[in-house]
């Protein structure tokens, strides 16, 4: 199995290849980036001849397609995903490879999926939104909802810090989601709602506790009701622990800052400039993830919740890694382009197995209501 990492020296990719360089099945790993430099560095610290570093500029079709060539998986950790997400499927599926990404834009995904015929044709599977939220999230969503026999609700709230990350991307994507309108699934229908909208205090495993988390732009709203039938409700919210920058986010999105791409990437440049002053708890720089799911087991009405916290690059890195070692090995059988709970998509229990092997615990509890 040959694979390759597309933003493999980032904060998300590189967690990817130091997971996947552990498989045996692996027989060649390239890192994928622009900045190869630090390619260069986390193949050197890694000591190992089956891993290469490439040069890549994503904005080039071309470019991309030439380096995709030849490998047995792709693993996208390329962001931001509303910029890439779709040339990046487009030219895995002319380079004739597979491929498994953690695209957590809502829009990115939808655009994505708009090719799901595309890779059927050619034969190819294209797994969109394998990381920490979308993915984990998804998985877990699917899991509760086969523990029941009728599902009603899916709420997912995830929490993370600062402090955690502070990747170029994931500010660009912060900013994104709480941008202008966002879809979430309301009473069997699809609806928008305003970003940064009804916040809810949450519940999150130690260290994290009590965090506001409000409505935000995130894929599962719109991939959950596609595969999971009968379904009436699936809410996504989340939230950084340091709620002041949760609000500065939602005043900025307010101020007309973040209504394009342009703004966008230069506002996010400021915050990065920035981020080192602003103050985050510490004792909470960590991030987690709550997915509750709501229906019924014959008469009895139960909800059943599903919790887990850890470092966001391994909460992302570490789900990605696994998607693509699946993927590489065929035990991923939807063919087309796909979300992790989609039918003959991901195993909710292999998963969560190899999850267990890198100390990612998920806590499960159920309540009658």
């Amino acid at each position: 199995m040959k694979v390759i990492v597309l933003g493999g020296a980032g904060d998300m990719g590189s967690e990817a290849v130091k997971e996947l360089v552990q498989f045996p099945e692996v027989e060649g790993i390239t890192i994928a980036d622009l900045n190869t430099a630090a390619a260069e560095k986390l193949a050197s610290s890694l000591g190992e001849e089956k891993v290469r570093v490439q040069k890549v500029d994503a904005t080039c079709h071309q470019d991309l397609v030439n380096v995709l060539r030849g490998h047995t998986v792709a693993a996208g950790a390329l962001g931001p995903f509303y910029r890439f997400e779709k040339p990046i499927v487009e030219a895995a599926l002319a380079a004739g490879v597979d491929y498994v990404s953690i695209c957590d834009d809502y829009d990115a995904v939808s655009a994505a999926t708009q090719l799901d015929q595309t890779a059927r044709d050619k034969g190819r599977k294209v797994l969109t939104g394998m990381g920490w939220t979308p993915g984990l999230s998804n998985i877990l969503a699917r899991k509760g909802y086969d523990a029941l026999e009728k599902t009603e609700s899916i709420r997912i709230y995830w929490a993370g810090s600062a402090g955690d990350s502070t990747g170029f991307a994931v500010i660009l994507h912060t900013i994104h989601i709480f941008s202008r309108l966002v879809p979430s699934y309301q009473r069997g229908r699809t609806i928008q709602i305003k970003a940064g909208s009804e916040g809810e205090i949450v519940g999150f495993p130690p260290p994290l506790g009590r965090i506001h988390t409000y409505h935000l732009g995130h894929p599962e709203p719109v991939t959950i009701p596609l595969y999971l039938q009968d379904v009436k409700e699936v809410v996504l919210k989340g939230g950084l622990v340091e709620n002041y920058l949760n609000n500065l986010t939602r005043l900025l999105s307010s101020l007309g800052l973040t209504n394009t791409p342009a703004k966008k990437q230069a506002l996010g440049k400021l915050m990065k400039a920035l981020l080192p002053l602003f103050p985050v708890n510490k004792e909470k720089a960590i991030s987690g993830i709550r997915v509750e799911v709501t229906g019924y087991r014959g008469e009895k009405k139960v909800r059943l919740a599903y919790t887990a916290v850890d470092h966001m690059r391994r909460l992302t890195g570490i789900p990605l890694s696994i998607g693509t070692y699946m993927m590489g090995r065929g035990q991923i059988k939807r063919y087309g382009v796909f979300a992790p709970e989609a039918e003959g998509a991901v195993d909710p229990d292999a998963f969560l197995q190899e999850l267990h092997r890198r100390d990612i615990e998920v806590e499960s509890q159920e309540e009658e209501l």
